[in-house]
């Protein structure tokens, strides 16, 4: 039997007993609660996989499998000129309420999220630092301009979630959307349930009824699927991923770190923020807490990404020279004997508490006096996004960006720019740097990021970068379905067959 009987009575106790399921549905565990069902905020891994293309659909679609972009609501896409991209919808779709998409949908959807009446993520992440501006020209044709002029604008559009027109500018309970199922149920603390829906302009899905349910045990769940519970967990501890049958590794395009508030003391010394950095053993994680394949960083986005500078080098473990640079600063009158308080997320990822504990001692080792935090993600999202407490005190929080598109656009000015919504800093060159990346096109974009990761990494020492992380993730057998990079964001239930 494949290592579930030590686990047997935890599951038993969760009085979870094990559904004899109805053909066409499937059971997903996932490793947190929802905080909120909001399209807007689908760039959220759990939100992304319960939202994104099944409740809420995008004009553009990434395909992961060869990086080549495809239609979903819009047919095709033309440039006009440098700033203007038209798109012509496809005919015949109707919203879940029985209304028909349009173009004031479209222009609806962008201006609510950029809309400062609400904070979506999706609008900080993806179109911070532009402004984007949708022409209505007839039903089922729409002008998107950027200023700056943005070359990858149809890529763009393959984040943005599509909502009716008469959608209110406040977070919604009851989402509607174009995509294949409805929110049938949201059962608070314990599930989600999509049903798939009559009158989707697409394929009818195998998939006709799928339950969410939260765990955020990582024995637990990569126990359901073997005891029945469940027929997909996106996310298993390494240490259970044995079984060839059933489980997936996959590159996820994640990357952990630290981010650090530079603005306040002892953070807002550079020779903290580099002593924190050498003080980590981070070849001590890999093959332990960390999967062997995660890959140190350097940057927020993973090496394959357009523009990633191959001389930057991960900071080195030197806990001597750390501790000789908290002495200097104590020494200038930095108040290094402040307490900081380090923010992690609980059920982030696997072995998150160990990691976060390990960091906390190793920090401890060279002489700054950092306090362990786990929040729940409700409460973590108030502290990682702005804007921030202005009584806080210094503050690092660990997370985990996920740029599965290919481009830095989709991550420096969310991360760096004074204005990002979980910036952690200010700098006006590195500011410069960005809108001058975001605005080139050709080989001249890729050359013109690679010294924003320097910046950042290298001149400022903005935060602490951890790992590129790898993916495990746990299947059915009964299930036709292979995880891949998109997993991390997003899990199509039309993609689900049935063996």
């Amino acid at each position: 039997m494949r290592k579930k009987s030590a686990l047997m009575g935890g599951i038993a106790a969760l009085a979870l007993a094990a559904p004899a399921f109805a053909e066409g549905e499937i059971t997903i565990a996932l490793n947190e609660e929802l905080e909120v069902v909001e399209p807007c905020m689908a760039s959220q891994s759990n939100i992304g996989r319960v939202i994104l293309q099944n409740i809420s659909e995008t004009l553009t679609e990434l395909d992961p499998t060869n990086g080549q972009l495809k239609p979903r609501l819009a047919e095709s896409w033309s440039e006009v000129d440098a700033d203007t991209w038209s798109f012509k919808l496809r005919p015949g779709v109707t919203f879940s309420d029985g209304t028909t998409l349009d173009g004031a949908d479209i222009k609806h959807s962008m201006e609510r999220a950029v809309s400062e009446a609400l904070t979506c993520e999706i609008g900080a992440k993806f179109f911070g630092g532009m402004k984007i501006t949708v022409d209505v020209k007839d039903d089922t044709t729409v002008e998107i301009t950027s200023d700056p002029a943005q070359p990858i604008l149809p890529l763009l559009m393959s984040t943005l979630t599509i909502v009716p027109a008469e959608t209110p500018m406040e977070f919604v309970r009851s989402p509607v959307g174009t995509g294949p199922y409805v929110l049938a149920e949201w059962n608070a603390g314990q599930n989600i349930i999509l049903t798939a829906r009559d009158g989707y302009w697409g394929d009818a899905p195998q998939v006709t009824k799928a339950t969410y349910v939260f765990r955020s045990d990582d024995a637990v769940r990569a126990a359901m699927v073997g005891a029945g519970e469940a027929d997909i967990v996106p996310l298993i501890n390494q240490n259970d991923a044995t079984d060839a049958a059933t489980d997936f590794s996959y590159p996820n395009s994640e990357t952990t770190y630290l981010r650090v508030d530079n603005t306040i003391a002892p953070l807002n010394d550079i020779r903290i923020r580099k002593a924190m950095n050498l003080a980590i053993d981070r070849d001590a994680f890999l093959g332990t807490l960390i999967p062997a394949d995660a890959i140190k960083a350097v940057a927020m986005v993973v090496p394959s990404t357009l523009g990633s500078n191959p001389d930057l080098t991960p900071w080195p473990f030197d806990p001597d020279q750390a501790r000789a640079l908290v002495a200097e600063a104590k020494a200038d009158g930095v108040p290094v004997d402040t307490e900081v308080e380090m923010v992690c997320r609980i059920g982030n990822f696997p072995n998150v508490v160990e990691v976060c504990e390990a960091l906390q001692q190793m920090f401890a080792d060279v002489g700054l006096n950092v306090k362990l935090n786990m929040m729940e993600v409700a409460e973590w999202i108030q502290v990682y996004s702005k804007p921030f407490a202005e009584d806080r005190g210094p503050r690092m929080v660990m997370a985990m960006h996920d740029n599965n598109r290919g481009d830095p656009v989709f991550s420096m000015f969310f991360k760096y720019a004074c204005e990002g919504l979980q910036s952690g800093l200010c700098d006006a060159d590195l500011d410069k740097m960005i809108a001058e990346a975001t605005a080139a096109t050709g080989d001249a974009r890729a050359e013109a990021w690679k010294p924003v990761f320097k910046r950042a990494h290298e001149d400022l020492v903005a935060d602490v970068f951890l790992f590129h992380m790898v993916g495990f993730s746990r299947v059915s057998e009964k299930l036709d379905f292979v995880p891949t990079i998109a997993t991390n964001s997003e899990l199509q239930l039309s993609q689900i067959k049935f063996k």
